[in-house]
């Protein structure tokens, strides 16, 4: 896990080597969160999960935030009360060659 800075609250997440294929696989296979990694993608600064739109109770979406994060996807970090989120597109990226756009691209079009 990445360890941030203790001034600044921002959740642990994994190293861009501990990140596996399953544990990428395992979390976008939901359409909860291909909605969350699209509207990040999508998103030219970082959002807070109070803007990103899903159909699904704080509570519920609360839990797919952090199914992305532990999975290496996402990031977060605090701004006042709100928790931002980040996509870990380079990390991503340089872990699985086109893994995210081919997800990306085909989420667009269902």
């Amino acid at each position: 896990m990445v360890r941030r800075d203790p001034q600044v609250r921002t959740p642990d997440v994994p190293k861009p080597e501990e990140i596996s294929l399953q544990m990428v696989l395992d979390a976008l296979v939901d359409p909860v969160r291909r909605s969350i990694v699209i509207q990040l993608s999508e998103s030219s600064t970082d959002l807070s999960c109070g803007a990103i739109d899903v159909p699904v109770a704080p509570s519920t979406s609360t839990h797919h935030f952090k199914v992305l994060r532990e999975a290496g996807i996402i990031s977060q970090y605090y701004v006042g009360t709100s928790r931002m989120n980040t996509l870990r597109r380079l990390e991503i990226d340089n872990r699985f060659p086109g893994l995210l756009e081919a997800y990306i691209r085909a989420g667009r079009t269902e």
